[in-house]
């Protein structure tokens, strides 16, 4: 009762649903990566930068001018060229914290 994290989050109380930020939040990675792949990144994708990137814009406009003229999963398909929202993204994006931080908590157990 004295901390209650959730309502400090104005959606709560505000009963305004959260499902479209988690998606949104799957999303970014997943064009994150993308368009990494589009720039021609060879690296890992928390260092991408698709900045000045001609084919990432083209790609992305290309997407972003269907509006809503075509079901979202084929503007998802145009841009990452798969119709499947894929949480794998993320997994790539923090991988190298994911790694270090298993080797920090090595051997020790959570006190939940």
């Amino acid at each position: 009762a004295d901390a209650f994290d959730p309502g400090a989050k104005y959606h709560v109380p505000g009963n305004t649903p959260y499902t479209r930020y988690f998606l949104a939040h799957i999303l970014q990675f997943q064009f994150h990566r993308a368009l990494c792949e589009i720039a021609g990144n060879e690296g890992p994708i928390h260092r991408c930068s698709i900045y000045n990137s001609e084919a990432a814009g083209e790609r992305l406009n290309a997407m972003l001018e269907m509006g809503r003229s075509r079901p979202w999963p084929e503007a998802l398909e145009a841009l990452t060229g798969s119709p499947e929202m894929d949480a794998t993204a993320i997994l790539d994006y923090f991988a190298p914290l994911q790694g270090w931080l298993d080797e920090q908590n090595a051997g020790r157990q959570c006190g939940w």
